[in-house]
């Protein structure tokens, strides 16, 4: 590619209009499901913003749910689980992820990779610790109590849960890679609850199994969480390829705890995009000078588009990162 590609994540929606409009009066989930909604979502902002690669649009609960899970994503709160998981007789309802469960993704990938040509298409997937989280806290949670106290409290039910949870997370994104995907992305979204030492000890294994069950493919694979700074060398020995780094350590320093085999994805703090365009532009030089420190970059903000961002902002920074690294 003749200059650094740029995608971003939740670049399918969010701030744009065309897409509030498509999605109008229908659930999250629902639109999740339905191929020909997915398919114009994902096509939005490669059409808009001229990005180098599209983002397959679901969510990280749609394979949850498509095993039978009662959840449903509320406006304005996420994903809420009815019956959260917290016995050993919970696990039984974790029961193994069949392709012909997804059957929308399979031929939504195949309208999208027939529309798209040459640009690529990221499957993505949520990692089984951000998953966990989500099914043991019955919901969004910000110090993951419950989580943490099956985690240390009860380590082996623990581990089978995780465990699960990669089994369902490789297929899902096995579904995706044989439909056509390009590259996949695993989002520990929550990761950066952890300290250095739980995140080897209780989730890494798990994340192994992720990349393990997707590393006969020959495609890139990708592994992104927040507030992972203290994570980022373990994330990159999980087996991806490329390891994301939000917006709080510079992807330089990035690249010394990664180490010297791994490309980076990142980072630019997507509140900067509310700046003026010359703020904008000299922020986005800092990243693109700091990542000549990593043998590859895929330029991205160090977090997903906030919803209110100017789309013309996020159009601006596609030209303006093509301009800057073409040559």
């Amino acid at each position: 590619m003749p200059h650094t590609p740029v995608w971003f994540m939740r670049q399918a929606g969010r701030s744009l209009p065309e897409y509030l409009k498509v999605r109008e009066g229908i659930p999250m989930l629902e639109s999740c499901m339905r191929p020909d909604l997915v398919t114009e979502i994902t096509l939005q902002p490669v059409r808009r913003h001229k990005v180098d690669a599209a983002i397959y649009f679901s969510d990280i609960v749609v394979p949850l749910k498509a095993i039978g899970l009662d959840l449903d994503i509320k406006p304005g709160v996420g994903p809420v689980v009815q019956h959260p998981i917290r016995t050993r007789a919970d696990l039984a309802r974790l029961r193994p992820l069949e392709p012909d469960d997804v059957k929308y993704v399979t031929e939504a990938i195949g309208m999208l990779t027939a529309e798209l040509g040459e640009t690529p298409l990221i499957g993505f997937a949520g990692a089984p610790f951000t998953l966990a989280s989500y099914l043991i806290e019955g919901g969004p949670s910000r110090s993951y109590e419950r989580t943490k106290a099956m985690m240390y409290g009860e380590p082996e039910l623990w581990a089978d849960l995780v465990e699960r949870l990669a089994a369902i997370t490789g297929a899902f994104l096995k579904v995706q890679i044989e439909a056509g995907a390009s590259a996949v992305q695993l989002f520990d979204s929550w990761a950066g609850a952890l300290a250095p030492q739980e995140y080897r000890n209780y989730v890494m294994p798990a994340s192994v199994k992720v990349f393990d069950a997707v590393a006969g493919y020959d495609v890139p694979r990708i592994h992104f969480g927040v507030g992972t700074g203290e994570l980022l060398a373990l994330m990159g020995e999980a087996g991806a390829d490329v390891v994301g780094v939000d917006w709080r350590v510079p992807l330089d320093e990035a690249a010394r705890r990664v180490g010297p085999h791994k490309a980076l994805q990142g980072n630019l703090d997507p509140a900067v995009l509310f700046a003026p365009t010359p703020a904008v532009e000299a922020k986005t030089r800092e990243v693109l000078a700091a990542a000549q420190a990593a043998p590859g970059h895929v330029f991205n903000l160090g977090h997903g588009v906030l919803p209110s961002t100017d789309p013309d902002a996020l159009t601006r920074l596609v030209e303006f990162v093509h301009a800057e690294t073409s040559g």
